[in-house]
């Protein structure tokens, strides 16, 4: 007789003392929901932010001088009417001052007449004018006297006239000048805001390295459409002189400097009073790696300023496009052609 076989035993799942069946399961879903909290608040790696470029900053710093260059003319325009207005107040004054001084001694004078008559009764002129009976001098000497009193009148009205209307026209200026003050500071306040903003900008330029073949390495804020102006007038060191040349294998001063960025896809016109032109004002402080640099007050040359001193040309006939120092010629300025 068959005997009949058992089921193997089932082992329940092995358990840590204290901790309930489904605990593992509760901590699974747990860490799944603190993951995804974390990623969503961005505390797991994300990928990091590309600092700002050079030509992103620049923008920046344009649209700032946007708001301010107004600001500067409106300062300008301010300060050069206050200046005037001032001068105009300071006229006034010196010819209020005789002015000033006649309406005192003519109210003195009236002062001491009306004194005399108060204290001590008419005075003996007018006593002998009236007592005089000499026919028609009574008359006479009471219209003269009248006369002369409506005179004196006058003369002191006209005084004070016109030094009430210098006071008028003085008082209009100060409260001018008074505006005008509070809006220059207004301003100034304004400007050294907008100054500040530009300053922090500033700052944030990256200072790069390019290597430029022909050329000497160069550490410094350069622009993207400069570095590859740079790049393109470096290879062209020892290529010949040749006026009215444009490349590729000769060049003119301003040639060479269209060439390069015509490169960066920039135009220029092939002369160097256009170019000057064509370009943004720099002031040597502020001239970066890339800057077209001109010479003599006539702009008759040009080159690609390379930093520290340095630039890049086509001196003149007899002299391939080389690297040299600025300071051999006079330096009339920079402009940025970007």
């Amino acid at each position: 007789m068959p005997v009949a076989t058992m089921p193997p035993p089932r082992h329940a799942p092995s358990q840590s003392p204290g901790r309930p069946a489904g605990f593992h399961r509760v901590v699974r879903r747990l860490l799944t929901v603190v993951a995804a909290v974390a990623v969503g608040a961005g505390l797991l790696a994300a990928p990091a932010h590309a600092a700002p470029s050079v030509d992103e900053i620049d923008a920046q710093i344009d649209k700032q001088w946007e708001q301010l260059e107004p600001t500067i003319e409106q300062y300008n325009k301010v300060r050069a009417q206050l200046k005037a207005n001032k001068k105009k107040s300071a006229d006034l004054e010196k010819k209020m001052v005789p002015l000033e001084l006649e309406s005192a001694l003519a109210m003195n004078k009236v002062g001491d007449i009306a004194a005399r008559y108060y204290i001590q009764g008419p005075s003996q002129d007018l006593g002998a004018l009236l007592v005089n009976t000499k026919p028609g001098t009574l008359a006479e000497q009471l219209v003269i006297l009248d006369r002369l009193a409506d005179d004196q009148r006058r003369q002191i009205a006209g005084v004070l006239a016109v030094r009430d209307k210098y006071n008028r026209q003085k008082q209009k200026l100060d409260a001018l000048i008074a505006t005008e003050v509070k809006q220059s500071n207004e301003l100034a306040a304004k400007k050294k805001q907008i100054d500040s903003e530009i300053k922090r900008l500033t700052a944030m330029l990256p200072v790069t390295s390019i290597r430029p073949e022909g050329c000497p390495a160069i550490d410094g804020v350069v622009s993207s459409a400069a570095r590859t102006a740079i790049k393109t007038a470096c290879l062209q060191v020892g290529d010949p002189y040749v006026w009215g040349a444009t490349g590729p294998n000769s060049f003119d001063c301003s040639g060479l400097t269209q060439y390069a960025y015509k490169a960066a896809g920039i135009s220029l016109t092939h002369f160097t009073g256009a170019q000057w032109n064509e370009g943004r004002k720099i002031s040597a402080s502020d001239a970066r790696p890339g800057d077209l640099i001109f010479f003599y007050s006539d702009l008759h040359h040009v080159g690609l300023y390379l930093g520290n001193g340095l630039m890049v040309h086509a001196p003149r006939t007899g002299k391939p496009v080389q690297v040299a120092k600025i300071a051999y010629m006079p330096v009339a300025g920079y402009r940025r052609p970007y």
